[in-house]
């Protein structure tokens, strides 16, 4: 097994973990998002409730309500779009973990000798070629996404 061979899978191995570590990272944000949307849901209700419910309470009481439920709405916004945000790293993680594979595999299939390539293998090659070429064009259009969402946000 040369060491090259070794090299390259150790490295397979190592970019393996950091998309796992990365996708676990990942998660558990998306899960405090949800907890806090939660949390800043009841909020609302009860600011809501109170501003419905107390017509008679001093102007600068409701106001101070009404800036508080403004507030708690753009808290809200600002989460919905760090979740975006996560959702779309999320499907950048799943197309760099499939093209790492067809990547393997590619390299599997250009390592035979061409005396011992059958016809199939040929052809199994161009579609996983065809595969790692589409894989790349949909991780092209993500970042082409995300690029255009904080060019939107300046």
């Amino acid at each position: 097994y040369p060491t090259w061979k070794r090299t390259l899978a150790r490295q397979a191995r190592e970019a393996q973990m950091k998309r796992f570590c990365k996708a676990q990272a990942i998660q558990r944000r998306l899960e405090e998002i949800e907890v806090t949307f939660r949390e800043l849901e009841q909020q609302g209700i009860k600011l809501e409730k109170l501003l419905r419910d107390e017509n008679d309470s001093p102007a600068d009481q409701q106001t101070q309500w009404t800036n508080q439920l403004l507030y708690l709405v753009q808290k809200k916004n600002s989460l919905m779009n760090e979740e975006s945000d996560l959702m779309i790293a999320v499907q950048e993680l799943k197309l760099e973990e499939q093209q790492c594979q067809l990547d393997q595999k590619l390299r599997s299939y250009m390592n035979r000798a061409d005396t011992l390539r059958t016809p199939e293998d040929s052809k199994a090659e161009q579609e996983i070629l065809r595969q790692l070429v589409e894989v790349v064009n949909k991780r092209n259009v993500l970042i082409h996404i995300q690029e255009e969402k904080r060019l939107s946000e300046l």
